[in-house]
C-alpha cells in the first residue's frame, strides 16, 4: 500500500465533449469522498485555462443530486478548453496554483493533448519537489486514443450514428426511385472510427441495409471509384445512403475538405465539409439523381438521448479507476480500458504512462475494412457492438429530458490574477 498523501483533490475537462464525459466526472467525484486523506474536491472550469486564472469550484458543496445527476448529463459541465501551454510561465504558474491550494491529486479528462498537458505538467511538478499523483482519465468519441481498447464516449456516438443511418434510410425508402443518394458526414479526424460505426446499422444477414457506402480516412478517395460505387448501388437500391468521416483524405494525403483553412490552438486543421464535398462531385457527374447531404455536427457528441448504457457505466468505472490508482501511489498515467477473457463481453481497467498516450493516433486496423474499402468486416462489427447496449434512464420533464448544472460554489483564488496570452 503507498504512503498516504494528504490534500486536495483537482479535475477538469479538456478537448470535445461527450456524451459521458460527466460520468467521469462523476465517477471522480463519488470514489473521492470515500476517502478520509482527501480533505477538499475542486473542480476546474474550463480546463486548463480555469488552473491558470485560479477559477475554481468547490465539487463537495454540490448537492448529490447534481452528483447522481453527471451520469446522464451530456457535454463539460466543469467547462472545457483547446488551450496549449506553450509558455514556460504558464506551466510554472499551474503549478504554483497546485501549491496554493494545496492540489495533491489531479485528474485530467480528455483526449490525445490533454493527456500530453497533464504529462508536462507532472514532470514539471516533480522537477519543484512538489509531491502529488497526476492521472489521467481517457475522453474522446473519436476513439482514437493508444492503449485503451476503445474511450468512452465512442460508444454512445456511434450509438447515435448507427440510428441516424436508419432513420434517414426510413425517409429515403419512401422518396428513392433509384435516383436518390443521403450524405451523411460524421467526425472523425484522423482516424475512421466513428464512420465504421455507423455500419452496425445493417441488420445481421442483410448486406443490402444502408449505410451502403463509408469513406474513411483510413482510405484514400479516390474520385473514379466514388463515382462506379454510387452507379452500382442505385442499379440495384432505390437509394444510395452514404456516411463520409470528416477527416477523407486525397491520395496525397490532404484533406479534401476543411472549414475555411483555419486551425485551432493545436495546429489541429478545423475540418468540415466532406459530405458537401462528395454531393458537389455527384452534381457534377450525374444528371437525374437527387443528392442530399447532412451534417450532424456537434450533436453527435451531445445526443445524451441516444447514449449507451455500457458508455456510461464505463466512463463513471474510469472516474473511480483513476482516483484508486492515485491513492495506490500511481502518477503520470491513465486509465485505460480491457477486454475480459470469457466469451461475453466484460470490461476492466488498466494503466498505460502518460508518455505513451500523448499525441498519438489509434487508426482502424486495415483487417477490419474490407477490400472494397467501402464496408468493415465482422471483425469490427464484434469489436464495437457490445459497446452500445443498453439504454439511458434520463429523468424527463414536460416530454423533455432534464439535464443537470451544477451550482458552481466558487473557491475564493489565493494568487495575484494571471493574464493568459
Amino acid at each position: 500500500m503507498a504512503e498516504e498523501l494528504t490534500g486536495n483533490v483537482l479535475v477538469a475537462q479538456s478537448g470535445g465533449p461527450t456524451a459521458v464525459i460527466n460520468a467521469s466526472l462523476a465517477g471522480v467525484i463519488e470514489e473521492s469522498l470515500n476517502h478520509g486523506c482527501i480533505e477538499e474536491i475542486y473542480g476546474g472550469l474550463n480546463g486548463v485555462l480555469g488552473i491558470l486564472q485560479e477559477r475554481f469550484i468547490d465539487l463537495a458543496e454540490e448537492p448529490q443530486q447534481a452528483i447522481r445527476g453527471l451520469r446522464f448529463t451530456p457535454a463539460s459541465a466543469l467547462g472545457t478548453c483547446r488551450f496549449k501551454l506553450r509558455k514556460d510561465a504558464d506551466l510554472h504558474r499551474v503549478v504554483e496554483v497546485f501549491k496554493a491550494h494545496n492540489i495533491r491529486y489531479f485528474f485530467y479528462i480528455g483526449g490525445n493533448d490533454s493527456q500530453d498537458t497533464a504529462d508536462r505538467i507532472s514532470k514539471l511538478a516533480a522537477a519543484e519537489g512538489w509531491e502529488m499523483r497526476v492521472i489521467g482519465i481517457p475522453k474522446t468519441v473519436d476513439n482514437d486514443l493508444t492503449v485503451t481498447d476503445h474511450t468512452p464516449g465512442y460508444g454512445s456516438v456511434i450509438k447515435h450514428v448507427a440510428t441516424t443511418v436508419r432513420e434517414l434510410a426510413c425517409d429515403a425508402e419512401a422518396m428513392g426511385q433509384h435516383d436518390l443518394v443521403y450524405i451523411l458526414e460524421v467526425m472523425g479526424r484522423s482516424a475512421g472510427w466513428i464512420a465504421a460505426g455507423a455500419s452496425l446499422a445493417k441488420r445481421r444477414d442483410h448486406p443490402e441495409d444502408p449505410p451502403h457506402l463509408v469513406y474513411l480516412p483510413e482510405v484514400p478517395f479516390d474520385l473514379n471509384k466514388f463515382l462506379d460505387d454510387i452507379t452500382e448501388v442505385l442499379k440495384q437500391q432505390k437509394y444510395c445512403l452514404i456516411v463520409v468521416g470528416e477527416g477523407l483524405v486525397d491520395g496525397n494525403g490532404n484533406y479534401v475538405a476543411t472549414a475555411d483553412g483555419s486551425s485551432d490552438s493545436f495546429g489541429h486543421s478545423q475540418l468540415g465539409g466532406a459530405g458537401d464535398y462528395l454531393k458537389s462531385l455527384i452534381d457534377q457527374h450525374f444528371s437525374g439523381v437527387k443528392t442530399r447531404s447532412f451534417r450532424p455536427g456537434h450533436s453527435q457528441r451531445a445526443a445524451a438521448a441516444n447514449a449507451s448504457l455500457t458508455d456510461v457505466n464505463e466512463a463513471y468505472l474510469a472516474g473511480q479507476a483513476a482516483v484508486r490508482a492515485a491513492l495506490n501511489g500511481e502518477t503520470d498515467k491513465m486509465v485505460t480500458l480491457f477486454r475480459g477473457d470469457g466469451d461475453a463481453y466484460t470490461c476492466e481497467t488498466s494503466l498505460a504512462d502518460l508518455s505513451e498516450v500523448a499525441n498519438g493516433v489509434k487508426h482502424l486496423p486495415a483487417n477490419w475494412i474490407n477490400e472494397d474499402g467501402t464496408s468493415l468486416s465482422y471483425q469490427f462489427v464484434k469489436y464495437a457492438s457490445p459497446l452500445i447496449q443498453g439504454e439511458v434512464d434520463i429523468p424527463h420533464e414536460h416530454g423533455l429530458p432534464q439535464f443537470v448544472k451544477l451550482g458552481k460554489v466558487s473557491v475564493a483564488p489565493l494568487l495575484q490574477p494571471y493574464e493568459v496570452s
